[in-house]
């Protein structure tokens, strides 16, 4: 195995048998045996040796290839059944393959269900020593770090009590703290760090953020922010296949795309993934002037760039959105504070009621800044289009003081209600702006402070 990877997936399957019923699994046991006793007579008189089946089979995985290298992060996600925990235990090596092989180079550690390796009647401190044994950890390194797993995972005098009587977030920060101290090489986390108090969440992610410079992880989530800002690469497992692997902004974002058109009953024909040809940003700042009626002038409206995947229905299409200062010039750098305009257009090709339009402001990772649309300002007096028609949407808002940066505007077209509607058209990055903030260098955005204030007090003597 090459020295610069630290996992190899090569040709992975695994198979279960699913048996109808207790007794044809005895069947299963039994019949086989007995007919290999009796093979010469079933020979002779014509009859197979082996015996049909008596179960089916379920791949849960079919043919997975990929490679990890060291100090990666790799991110997998897929809806519940895909296989996403199967493979992670493949890789752990508590289950084997039916096909293929899984190469791990250095020590592992998995968080794959917390608590799930402890006995419910030893004691906390009893419990960290099984489970650091069971991670590669001799008994003197175990004493040499107890004091630190216990300071980390921070339960107090229930250390020295059964775990059958911790509570679930208890359990987990026992877990984690045997896992952070194990100096493994390979980190495999199965929606661990969803569980949990808002505090130790952040401490975990924290150590975990700290693990990233040296060690690769294996991360499985559900939560697409998570795994675009934890992740580099992604892997879409889709029925026990590779659906996609790829930058874990892409993958995230085509995941979420097919995901949203399922859940409103669309065929996967209803998405389209962005291309590698997708539009440039622009790169221009210049401003031009746009004309004040310009809700009639379609070559005012810029079509949208379509950087991003799209999806719905198809009964309406976005058909073109601008950017614009508060003076109605369009715009393409901004000033992080300042008022904008966002309008947007599009057409319905068949008539459609309570038509909603909105739109959505990620950063470069692909994370979700704000969102917003106009059903609630037209909740009590909803708009309809007919076929052919045309709609136009304006945003009118002050941009937040974001970090300096590329952000992608998505925008939308649908019907229903803010609970129950049709997406027709969702464009992913429909257009990239830069947005300017002079006097921000750290976090996400800048907050207008109303006043600040400085004093120097002196100290009290103490009293009596």
């Amino acid at each position: 195995m090459c020295s610069d990877i630290s996992i190899r997936v090569e040709g992975l399957s695994k198979a279960y048998r699913i048996y109808p019923t207790p007794t044809d699994r005895l069947r299963q046991a039994i019949m086989p045996r007995l007919r290999r006793i009796v093979a010469p007579l079933l020979r002779a008189i014509g009859r197979p040796v082996e015996p049909p089946p008596y179960f089916t089979e379920f791949w849960a995985l079919r043919e997975l290839s990929f490679e990890v290298a060291k100090g990666e992060t790799v991110g997998i996600i897929g809806r519940n059944g895909s296989g996403k925990s199967t493979l992670l235990q493949l890789i752990c090596g508590t289950l084997t393959p039916s096909q293929g092989q899984v190469s791990v180079q250095g020590r592992v550690a998995a968080l794959l269900e917390l608590g799930s390796g402890f006995n419910p009647e030893y004691w906390g401190r009893e419990n960290v020593f099984l489970n650091a044994s069971v991670l590669g950890l001799t008994r003197e390194e175990t004493v040499d770090r107890l004091d630190a797993i216990l300071a980390f995972a921070d339960i107090g005098e229930f250390i020295d009590q059964p775990v059958k009587t911790y509570s679930s977030g208890m359990a987990m920060r026992l877990a984690f703290a045997v896992v952070a101290h194990v100096d493994a090489d390979v980190l495999i986390v199965d929606e661990a760090l969803a569980v949990g108090d808002a505090y130790f969440q952040q401490k975990c992610f924290r150590w975990l953020r700290e693990f990233q410079k040296r060690g690769t992880v294996l991360f499985c989530g559900h939560d697409p922010g998570a795994v675009i800002n934890l992740c580099s690469r992604a892997i879409w497992l889709d029925r026990g296949v590779v659906r996609m692997l790829g930058p874990a902004k892409q993958v995230t974002e085509a995941y979420g795309l097919f995901v949203h058109a399922a859940t409103m009953g669309l065929p996967d024909t209803a998405v389209t993934l962005a291309t590698d040809t997708a539009a440039e940003p622009p790169s221009s700042t210049a401003e031009a002037e746009i004309p004040a009626d310009f809700a009639v002038v379609d070559e005012a409206i810029l079509p949208p760039q379509q950087g991003g995947g799209v999806f719905g229905s198809g009964l309406a299409e976005i058909t073109g959105l601008v950017l614009t200062d508060a003076a109605g010039r369009r715009i393409v750098v901004v000033p992080g504070g300042s008022e904008v305009a966002l309008i947007v257009r599009a057409r319905a090709s068949a008539a459609l009621s309570s038509v909603i339009m909105g739109f959505q402001v990620k950063d470069r990772l692909g994370q979700v800044i704000f969102v917003d649309n106009t059903y609630r300002s037209f909740a009590d007096r909803p708009v309809d289009v007919g076929a052919g028609e045309s709609v136009r949407a304006e945003f009118r808002f002050r941009i937040p003081a974001l970090l300096s940066g590329e952000y992608a505007v998505g925008v939308a077209i649908a019907s229903g209600t803010q609970a129950e509607h049709m997406v027709h058209h969702f464009v992913h990055e429909a257009l990239v702006v830069h947005i300017q903030t002079a006097d921000i260098l750290i976090g996400v955005l800048a907050v207008p402070l109303d006043d600040v204030k400085l004093t120097v007090e002196a100290e009290q003597p103490p009293s009596g």
